[in-house]
């Protein structure tokens, strides 16, 4: 049978296996080639074996062939003998293991079987350890950071105030809109599937993936919301509702997208009160911090850009909500947890405009452009005892509902490119001469440093004068002349005359002088010169409507012209100045302005298109008052003559046209002669020609008690007397008689 000695088996020659006749196993400790296994165990032993298999070492100093005293293993052999025993077959028999060569087998291998123990026993130590870490010390990180996945803090959008005329017609108001949505973070994060979920959503909302010359696409959008992962960046606003419940029902197939309720902007009058009203856009990026520091989402608020929209952002904002709210891997609201903060609405703005008076207005202003084929003109009609504006018009013009939901490039191209500029407010951004309708000015200083004595002071208009070159007086060829618009001439007139007849000449006299007459007029001196009196009227500074874009217009000085064009300034500089013309900048609502303080006798009033602002519930927030910015220094006698000129432009001088029946009218015809950039382009400015004209009219009524005041100006429309005055008579009738002859005032 077989048998094994420390983990190698051995068979004896009983063992059936072996056939008779087989090879004869040799003993291992014969020295063969088998002695190797011993050898392994005594060397595990620290017995030393010697090349033919002899213990060695400390069992020599024994009797016994083979023994180690120190191990307390002993190996029996009979070396006297010099073979082995032998089973019957011839096989080699190896002597039985004793219980210790048995014993010590077993403790040989059991270090093995504690080492494989032990690392197990540390595999698992360490796991638990670990996972001991994750659930008792961050337990609560992990915790909170799971419930911030599942919790997020909504913002509630609240709706913008609205806007109204004085009467309370809504001029702006929020309609119900959806808005589609995509949180980044919940697109799938296979970019490819991601992808797919942007192609799909751009098909639903027919628009570009990819960013084209008419549209930003979805692709880009996304990119940019990426940096703030968790927030729904908008990508479309005021979408239809059967454009938003298509996109619902496709949910399922386009995670990360959301269809939300929202509101949107809509202005009922379209390009009507787009000037004033303005319009809505999103953030700009790089105001993106200075907004987010004021609580706006750059991401999906849209704030005023211009007109009221913009200068009543904060008071048309309200204030937004906060709720808690528990969401579904997908985004999907599950629940509402909490209220946090309810959204307050906005406060609502009262204008001064009158809607039906704007309607008005606009009407005659195209029809006074069509009668001219002008293609830009103004028409603003104020109150001048407060300083309200009642209408106020621009054309060309664009409609504000084109920003609603997002302007598209080509609407945007041809907005831009229209050398009219209808994205401007010509009534407050726009420089031009003023022509005669600024000889009021003058006429005021005159009075007021008695260059002019009322009405004894009378100079002559011959239709022309001649002024000689200061370098070469004495030669006639390089003198200038200056000329009346009736060539025929005026003849003498003081200065209730010079205004009712619009005279050149006496104004060139009055404001620069005539050295020939030995006339002094009200010169350049910047204490008590035409630009004082320039400056007190208003002129060189914005009005503080409340409206964006305003500009200041110049008020030129002969420091101004050398600082600017390196040149002296001239007699001649000063004629023109003293007409409207030359260097001398204003806009529309300047010059009605400086009109109002000649018809309410001597008050700059600040205009103002803003009555007052209430709350969502009608309480008065900001009530209107009238803001006086000066009063002029200049004498109730000096007003009256001046306002008895005017009167009697409408009355037998330049205006005639503009008389209303049963009405008294003060009024000031305007033309002022221009070359820009679009007149040279057109070839109708040239050189030694005869220059383009703007048509100019003003006035206010009744003189007695003036409770309108009004201004129009048509772009190349010629004469003011011809063009403008139609325009204007139409409004001051309507006004004082309605359509059916009825007065209704505003």
């Amino acid at each position: 049978m077989g048998r094994t000695v420390l983990g190698t088996r051995v068979r004896d020659s009983s063992d059936p296996a072996i056939a008779p006749g087989a090879p004869e196993h040799r003993n291992l400790l014969s020295g063969s080639a088998d002695h190797f296994g011993l050898d392994r165990t005594c060397n595990r032993l620290g017995i030393r074996t010697t090349a033919r298999g002899r213990a060695v070492g400390a069992a020599q100093h024994h009797p016994d062939p083979i023994r180690s005293t120190a191990a307390g293993v002993a190996l029996k052999s009979n070396p006297a003998e010099g073979a082995q025993p032998v089973n019957s077959n011839g096989i080699p028999q190896q002597p039985p293991l004793s219980k210790l060569e048995k014993r010590w087998a077993t403790i040989k291998g059991a270090p093995r079987t504690i080492l494989l123990g032990v690392a197990i026993l540390c595999i698992f130590a360490i796991f638990g350890q670990r996972l001991w870490y994750l659930q008792f010390v961050q337990g609560v990180y992990y915790s909170v950071q799971a419930d911030r996945r599942r919790l997020r803090t909504k913002i509630i959008s609240t709706d913008r105030g609205i806007i109204y005329d004085r009467e309370g017609t809504p001029l702006v108001r929020n309609v119900p809109s959806f808005k589609i949505t995509v949180t980044p973070k919940y697109l799938p994060d296979d970019d490819a599937a991601a992808e797919a979920v942007l192609i799909r959503l751009a098909v639903l909302l027919n628009r570009p993936y990819t960013t084209t010359d008419d549209q930003e696409g979805l692709r880009e959008i996304v990119e940019e919301a990426w940096q703030v992962p968790y927030h729904p960046a908008e990508i479309e606003g005021n979408v239809a509702r059967e454009k938003a419940l298509l996109v619902a029902q496709e949910s399922m197939l386009l995670p990360g997208v959301s269809v939300e309720v929202d509101s949107a902007r809509d202005y009922p009058y379209g390009p009507l009160l787009s000037q004033v009203l303005g319009y809505l856009l999103p953030i700009p990026g790089e105001y993106e911090e200075e907004y987010r520091a004021q609580g706006y989402d750059p991401a999906t608020d849209r704030i005023g850009r211009a007109g009221v929209e913009a200068t009543y952002e904060e008071e048309l904002r309200g204030e937004k909500g906060e709720s808690l709210i528990e969401e579904d891997v997908m985004g999907r609201v599950i629940r509402v947890v909490s209220q946090q903060a309810a959204p307050a609405p906005g406060d609502n703005v009262h204008l001064t405009l009158d809607l039906d008076l704007q309607q008005f207005v606009e009407e005659a202003l195209q029809a006074g452009l069509a009668r001219v084929n002008s293609p830009r003109g103004v028409v603003i009609v104020m109150n001048p005892q407060t300083g309200e504006i009642l209408a106020m018009v621009s054309l060309p013009t664009y409609d504000d509902n084109l920003f609603t939901q997002g302007i598209s490039n080509r609407d945007w191209q041809i907005l831009s490119e229209n050398v009219h500029r209808p994205m401007l407010n010509h009534a407050i951004a726009d420089r031009l001469q003023p022509g005669s309708v600024f000889k009021v000015v003058i006429a005021a200083g005159a009075l007021q440093e008695g260059v002019l004595d009322g009405r004894h002071t009378r100079l002559n208009c011959p239709g022309t004068i001649v002024v000689p070159n200061k370098y070469y007086p004495n030669d006639p060829g390089q003198a200038q002349s200056f000329h009346c618009w009736n060539r025929a001439g005026h003849g003498w007139l003081d200065v209730v005359g010079g205004i009712a007849n619009s005279c050149n000449i006496f104004f060139y006299k009055a404001g620069g002088g005539f050295e020939e007459d030995g006339f002094e007029g009200l010169g350049m001196d910047e204490e008590n010169g035409i630009p004082h009196y320039a400056r007190l009227f208003g002129f060189g500074a914005r009005t503080g409507v409340e409206l964006t874009a305003e500009i200041s217009g110049t008020v030129p000085t002969a420091t101004w012209k050398r600082l600017t064009y390196g040149e002296s300034w001239s007699t001649g500089d000063t004629y023109n100045y003293s007409i409207g013309e030359g260097y001398l900048q204003v806009t529309p609502l300047q010059m009605l302005n400086a009109i109002n303080v000649i018809a309410n006798g001597g008050t700059l009033y600040r205009p103002r298109i803003v009555h007052h602002v209430t709350d969502a519930a009608g309480n008065m927030v900001q009530p209107f008052e009238p803001e006086i910015i000066r009063t002029l220094p200049i004498s109730p006698e000096n007003w009256s003559l001046i306002q008895e000129g005017m009167e009697g432009a409408v009355a037998y001088g330049t205006a005639p046209h503009a008389q209303i029946e049963g009405v008294r009218v003060a009024g000031k015809t305007g033309t002022a002669q221009y070359c820009d950039d679009i007149a040279r382009e057109t070839g109708i400015c040239r050189l030694g020609y005869a220059q383009p004209e703007h048509a100019w009219f003003t006035a206010f009524a009744p003189v007695e008690n003036p409770q309108v005041s009004v201004i129009v100006f048509l772009y190349n429309g010629g004469e003011g007397s011809t063009n403008a005055v139609p325009v204007a008579h139409d409004i001051l009738d309507y006004y004082f008689h309605g359509n059916d002859g009825n007065e209704t005032a505003p």
